[in-house]
């Protein structure tokens, strides 16, 4: 496809847009400014408020043209979703919750509502919240509470609907303007908008949580709160679970994203540390038992999960197909990537990253809640084996036999970017889906999370080779850095998913022969070669990222 053909802004609108946000680390969101609002849980509400304004418009960026905004696409809100969450999670969550709020009216309103609420955001002068989760119900969309009973006239006509219920965990709740519902009508799950001070609706007090402190998340409750019938969404009942099901692909996304932004963080608070900071004799920059284990692992996590959120971004932007299990795929491995990075980083710093002031721990308790909100790491494991293995078993096969050839003849092109071993994973992953098939071993839910753990790296790591190919075709100075880097990761990806594959042919309770001769057929006597030279691309990254 074109790139013009393609949604979004062009590099340097978007740059445009990054450096802004840039400039809010320099006043309204200063180091000092964050660390107190953590400290004392504030929900800076006026520093928000000011980002949406007629100076900044932040919130411009994912409006529509036509209704007053900037056009931007996902490439675009990735990226300064990214950037925000560097600064600041907790605040990243704020301007997360007023896309996610709108992402309702944008895919399901009529023209009319269309002009009439984007029109208001796009004028700075409205918080919005996405209020869906309840306390029973969690993220299963399918079992909600919250009614919306009919109003009639005398006629029996539609007039409104009358919401009873409970949201909880509702970011920015407490203080939104506008509250994009969902609530259950008699023809099904419907959204609604509804409007700070109607009669009825409460906005009760924030949480008090382990991290992204800065954010507010509070309960609502509903009491026989009556909105018009033009604040239903689309004009039509029982639209709500597609509606929310055409946006999953790409709010995953931006929370993958914020992760991205909130490890990137760490890692730039541990490096400049450990080129300081003598222990022994010499830095800890210069220790394999430092860089190693703590840094480069994470970095290639990192800058892989970054190569499929830019790829997954621009199918977005290219096409309205549905990508909710790409969007699955980029929540779950970033998010895990980025809470381990935080971790890992609190120890690279050793007692200084126990301490606030630098910033660590911090990410660390903000971090934690990208794996659980928009579906836990477990609700995106659930969505991703059982998508992907009917998409396996309905093109016989083809899914994942298509992307082993794809990286057999890039293999071909560059032998040194670890595409053979990729191409080896998901081969591997293709025969231990027949397996498990043929076996009704799906039927375990604990087989089911070993595959989509599988498909995950799978489908990362072919985003990664991808990613470095491009490098070196384009002859960029990064290529260096992404061999290496591909390298590394393709021999944790074919070890993943080896090790998965032994998993659930050893563990499923399947004839010990047919198990032995599983192993065989995926080739795992192969696998090591994947981390052939591991130590010598482990010192070379190391090299780069310090500078050395």
């Amino acid at each position: 496809m074109d790139e013009n053909t393609f949604r979004g802004l062009d590099e340097e609108s978007r740059q445009m847009v990054v450096d802004t946000v840039h400039q809010l680390r320099m006043n309204l969101l200063s180091k000092e400014n964050i660390l107190k609002w953590d400290q004392e849980e504030v929900f800076p509400e006026t520093q928000i408020r000011e980002m949406l304004g007629p100076e900044i418009g932040l919130q411009l960026l994912f409006i529509p043209e036509e209704y007053g905004g900037m056009g931007g696409g996902a490439r675009d809100s990735c990226k300064v979703t990214q950037e925000m969450a560097k600064i600041c999670l907790g605040v990243g969550t704020g301007f997360f919750a007023i896309q996610l709020g709108t992402d309702p009216i944008l895919v399901g309103a009529t023209e009319q509502q269309k002009q009439k609420w984007l029109g208001r955001i796009a004028e700075g002068e409205s918080l919005v919240a996405y209020a869906v989760t309840e306390p029973g119900a969690g993220s299963n969309l399918a079992s909600l509470k919250t009614k919306a009973e009919p109003v009639t006239d005398g006629k029996g006509k539609i007039t409104g609907y009358k919401i009873n219920g409970t949201k909880q965990f509702i970011s920015t709740g407490g203080y939104a303007d506008i509250v994009t519902v969902l609530a259950e009508t008699p023809e099904g799950p419907s959204f609604f908008i509804v409007e700070k001070g109607m009669e009825g609706f409460k906005q009760h007090k924030g949480e008090e949580k382990h991290g992204i402190r800065a954010s507010n998340t509070s309960p609502l409750t509903f009491s026989d709160v009556f909105v018009p019938i033009d604040h239903l969404i689309g004009g039509e009942p029982g639209k709500g679970l597609k509606q929310a099901n055409k946006v999953f692909g790409y709010t995953r996304l931006m929370v993958a994203s914020m992760a991205l932004g909130a490890g990137q963080e760490a890692l730039e608070i541990a490096i400049p540390y450990a080129k300081e900071r003598i222990q022994f004799g010499s830095p800890l920059s210069e220790k394999q038992g430092y860089t190693h284990k703590l840094i480069v692992p994470n970095a290639v996590r990192l800058a892989a999960a970054d190569a499929y959120i830019d790829e997954v971004a621009h199918m977005l932007d290219g096409s309205e197909a549905d990508l909710q299990v790409e969007g699955a795929i980029g929540k779950l491995f970033t998010t895990e990537a980025a809470d381990r990075c935080a971790n890992d980083c609190i120890q690279a710093l050793g007692g200084y990253g126990y301490i606030c002031e630098f910033g660590v721990e911090k990410i660390k308790r903000d971090v934690k809640i990208t794996c659980i909100y928009e579906g836990t790491s477990e609700i995106q494991q659930n969505i991703i084996s059982t998508f992907r293995w009917k998409a396996s078993r309905k093109s016989k096969g083809q899914f994942y036999g298509r992307l082993a050839e794809e990286m057999q003849a890039l293999d071909g092109e560059m032998a040194d970017i670890g595409a053979r071993f990729y191409g080896m994973a998901a081969q591997a992953l293709n025969q231990t889906i027949d397996l498990a098939h043929n076996h009704r071993l799906t039927r375990q839910q604990a087989v089911m999370f070993d595959l989509s753990d599988m498909m995950t790296h799978v489908e990362v790591g072919v985003a990664m080779a991808r990613k470095t190919a491009q490098l070196v075709r384009a002859n960029d100075p990064l290529a260096e850095k992404y061999k290496a880097m591909a390298r590394v990761f393709a021999g944790d990806v074919v070890h993943l998913v080896g090790d998965n594959a032994v998993r659930i042919a050893m563990g499923g309770g399947l004839d010990e022969q047919i198990a032995q001769q599983h192993t065989t057929n995926i080739g795992f006597s192969q696998i090591p070669a994947g981390r052939a030279g591991r130590l010598a691309d482990m010192d070379r990254i190391a090299d780069i990222i310090f500078e050395r």
